[in-house]
């Protein structure tokens, strides 16, 4: 005799499971809805490996698709329904929802095409990192949760503080006061060193004058930053209730030593109190770097908390011939960059380093008995909780460990010096094209350009080479510039790929009666 709930799996063909039911059914083996949910393991085994066939095959195919989608706000909710379904769908009608909802609005930003932005590059080790760590399913907000998670997360930054050839008092491991820890993305970062370091701050000075009001100290806080730092600089002085002052850089867009000391002396003689300078080493503009060698001994002289933002430029760090770039972090209280964005780690994973930890644990530290355990003043283990604005956190570590191990150093090195090499021959397609200029200078994967022109041209040459979806970039503004950006992005990016993107540049421009070439 069939039961209710075997009908119902009739109707929905899914499979069952057999159970032995002891309640209701005293004994009888009875046909139920799996209680893993619509798949059991096998199906899972099944539907994995037809996922990771679609996920290599869209990979492989990604740049026979137009790089940027053709799509109008509000595309999607015609397509689904108003609500989710009642009874379960079908796997494979899933799947060709995907195709039919999803691909036509997505921006293919893992397209050899995609030349916006800064990269956000996959790889198959950190994939399948990712794939383990969703499995697991880890919430590592203390080592109890997972002592698997915490640990190789203290590792793996110790191992790529060592890849940076950064000082010893960011490692973890020699016994000194700092370490590193993933934040979820630079904009993260640089908000908890803002916050620490006004927690810091606001401590020295009652340490001083123990009469003084968080309130009154608070009003008078200043941090600086140069006026080409990306806007989640200023966002976290917004949300830290903080003055930010930006600063204007020199002609190659870096901030300088001169600059940060006449704004200090001009905001203390206003009773103002500095306290938080952050520094950018690879603008998202133009990738200019900052002057931290001029910039770190002003900030330790007047103890002011200096934060490096290197989110794109940092990976290109552990190549020796880019490692003068980040000279001057020994200065730093804290340095930041994103392995997620050029160093074949998916997102999201922003790398921290912090030389007192105990300023960053200061800062966020709250201890309900529900989070203690029995280690924690053990003095041997990290709980990650004290680092971040979140609770929870995601095993991340793990694809950062599959990465550095089946690339290993060389292979990253040989993945930035290709990547460089190819933005340095777009520079070169357009010097030899006089209609053109480069603005800044060409250091990594980014090429800032132009037509010598009007900025209303080059705002109408851009329309046109983005409206034919063939490649896709993005503009910033350097001085009263309206400028292009040419960002060496994709993973399998190739000579012939900067030769066609420059063929639709050139086409664009003809299209807009600039001269042929």
């Amino acid at each position: 005799m069939k039961t209710q709930f075997s009908r119902k799996l009739e109707r929905t063909k899914y499979k069952s499971t057999v159970l032995v039911l002891r309640s209701g059914f005293s004994g009888e083996l009875a046909n139920i809805w799996n209680l893993n949910g619509p798949m059991d393991f096998e199906e899972f085994r099944t539907r994995g490996k037809e996922m990771v066939d679609f996920m290599a095959d869209y990979l492989k195919s990604v740049e026979e698709r137009p790089v940027y989608p053709a799509v109008q706000p509000g595309y999607l909710r015609p397509l689904i329904p108003d609500s989710a379904p009642q009874d379960p769908d079908s796997y494979e009608e899933l799947m060709k929802d995907v195709e039919r909802v999803i691909m036509p609005g997505i921006t293919h930003w893992q397209s050899p095409h995609f030349h916006a932005y800064f990269p956000a590059v996959v790889s198959f080790p950190a994939l399948l990192g990712d794939m383990l760590s969703g499995a697991f399913g880890c919430i590592g907000f203390n080592w109890a949760a997972s002592p698997a998670c915490t640990e190789l997360e203290t590792v793996m930054l110790d191992w790529l503080s060592k890849m940076l050839n950064l000082p010893e008092e960011f490692l973890a491991g020699t016994g000194s006061e700092g370490g590193g820890v993933i934040q979820g993305t630079a904009s993260e970062s640089t908000l908890v060193a803002l916050l620490a370091a006004r927690r810091k701050m606001v401590i020295h000075i009652q340490a001083n004058n123990p009469n003084v009001e968080e309130s009154m100290i608070m009003s008078k806080l200043v941090a600086y930053t140069s006026d080409q730092s990306h806007s989640s600089v200023e966002r976290a002085g917004l949300i830290g209730g903080i003055k930010m002052r930006k600063l204007v850089p020199d002609e190659k867009f870096s901030l300088r030593g001169e600059t940060l000391k006449q704004a200090l002396e001009e905001d203390k003689a206003l009773g103002l109190i500095p306290f938080f300078v952050c520094a950018t080493l690879g603008t998202t503009s133009s990738c200019s770097f900052d002057n931290i060698m001029e910039l770190g001994p002003i900030c330790n002289s007047e103890n002011i908390w200096m934060h490096i933002d290197a989110a794109y430029a940092g990976s290109s760090f552990i190549c020796p011939e880019f490692r003068p770039l980040l000279n001057g972090v020994e200065f730093s209280n804290s340095f930041n960059f994103n392995p997620h964005k050029w160093l074949l780690v998916n997102f999201d994973c922003s790398a921290m380093w912090v030389k007192k930890r105990s300023e960053l644990i200061g800062a966020f530290k709250m201890d309900p008995l529900y989070l203690k355990h029995d280690h924690q003043d053990s003095g041997l283990i990290t709980d990650y909780r004290h680092w971040q604005i979140p609770l929870g956190r995601r095993f991340r570590s793990l694809k950062m460990w599959f990465v550095f191990r089946l690339y290993g150093v060389k292979g990253l090195q040989e993945h930035i010096r290709k990547q460089v090499d190819l933005a340095h021959e777009f520079e070169s397609l357009v010097h030899q094209d006089e209609r053109f200029e480069i603005i800044g200078d060409v250091v990594l994967g980014l090429v800032c350009f132009r037509i010598k022109g009007t900025n209303e041209l080059n705002e109408k040459l851009l329309k046109r080479i983005n409206d034919a979806r063939k490649i896709h970039i993005v503009p910033c503004q350097l001085r009263d510039k309206f400028v292009l950006r040419f960002v060496i992005c994709g993973r399998t990016s190739e000579s012939k790929h900067v030769q066609y993107a420059w063929k639709i540049i050139n086409e664009a421009a003809r299209n807009l009666h600039v001269g042929p070439q």
